[in-house]
């Protein structure tokens, strides 16, 4: 879709949320012969579907001709709400949505049965509190988001975003969800963020250097509670902590997977000076805990900026044994061949 707008619209399309059994009009069925779903009063073969206009509700219909050349008169029922939801919810239903599906799809398909002049034209926008567009190709974030007056939540996993314009964000977000895209540069999205995020998530993206990490302040994110940076480049452990420490609200903290995690000190300098952290690393930090690492943080000289990593290989293939060559004799005119071999580790 490459933006937001033009993958909520398929996402629509996906929902169908102006066919049967949803939609406008009041929904006659006319079905052939009398077989029922077992169980669910289901009828199994549906020969035909009509919106019917209230003006044209009690209309006969023509009789027809009957297996025995009888005339039959099929009256139209009109559906219930009840009988309606029926068929959203019943797993058999050829209507029913995915075990996968989300809650927001569920409510949408809903109230498109119970009140779906809600969802006409630009309506639509107003109901969705929470929209969640995971892997579909996108990699814009359109001004077309800011329709959604009433969004709460907005879940992008799995995409190409590679920046976030603010500008662009309805100010009643309190979930951003921006994990395994391709995000570099926090200076657009930082120019004026929503005021009530309550969660940011910039797990497995292009973070790296002091540049970025200036932006984890209370002057940009006076309410977060969560905040994801894991499987990033972030170095400096210092210079984060003493960013992340005017988060008064901050309470979950994840990034693990960066270089500044395999610090040894790592942990404990983080949990004695973030005091009102409850989660790091997916980790709860327990009272224990905080005791046993109590005065670290003000011992910056044991944060060193280097990491010690141990490589055991046990076998190589593919390279000449020395023990094959023949020595050779001292004063022996024949030439010397000598391998040599470089193995690199990139981090």
């Amino acid at each position: 879709p490459g933006s937001i707008s033009a993958a909520f619209q398929e996402y629509l399309q996906h929902l169908r949320l102006q066919d049967f059994p949803c939609g406008l009009g009041s929904w006659v069925r006319v079905w052939g012969g009398a077989a029922m779903g077992r169980g669910t009063g289901l009828p199994l073969l549906l020969l035909s579907l009509c919106p019917q206009n209230k003006s044209c509700r009690n209309a006969r219909r023509t009789p027809r001709a009957g297996p025995a050349g009888l005339e039959e008169a099929v009256p139209p029922g009109e559906e219930t709400p009840e009988a309606l939801l029926e068929l959203l919810r019943d797993q058999h239903s050829p209507w029913a949505l995915p075990p996968d599906c989300s809650p927001q799809d569920r409510l949408l398909r809903e109230v498109a049965v119970l009140a779906p002049e809600l969802l006409r034209g630009s309506r639509v926008f107003q109901a969705v509190k929470s929209l969640q567009i995971r892997d579909k190709g996108v990699e814009e974030v359109d001004e077309g988001l800011l329709q959604f007056q009433q969004l709460e939540e907005l879940i992008l996993s799995a995409n190409h975003i590679s920046r976030v314009t603010s500008a662009h964000l309805p100010r009643t977000l309190k979930v951003l969800e921006l994990c395994c895209n391709t995000v570099g540069d926090l200076q657009d999205l930082c120019a004026q963020p929503p005021p009530e995020l309550q969660h940011l998530g910039l797990g497995y993206n292009r973070l790296c250097g002091p540049s970025q990490e200036k932006y984890f302040t209370v002057d940009f994110w006076p309410n977060l509670v969560s905040l994801d940076l894991s499987f990033n480049s972030l170095t400096d452990l210092l210079g984060l902590v003493s960013q992340l420490s005017t988060l008064q609200n901050l309470r979950i903290l994840v990034l693990q997977g960066n270089p500044l995690a395999l610090i040894p000190t790592y942990r404990g300098f983080l949990v004695d000076s973030l005091p009102k952290l409850s989660i790091l690393d997916d980790i709860p930090v327990n009272p224990e805990e905080r005791q046993q690492f109590h005065g670290l943080a003000r011992q910056p000289e044991l944060i060193r900026s280097e990491a010690r990593v141990v490589v055991s290989i046990g076998e190589m293939k593919g390279l000449p044994d020395p023990k094959t060559f023949q020595q050779l004799k001292v004063g022996s005119e024949s030439p010397v061949i000598t391998y040599s071999y470089c193995v690199t580790y990139e981090f």
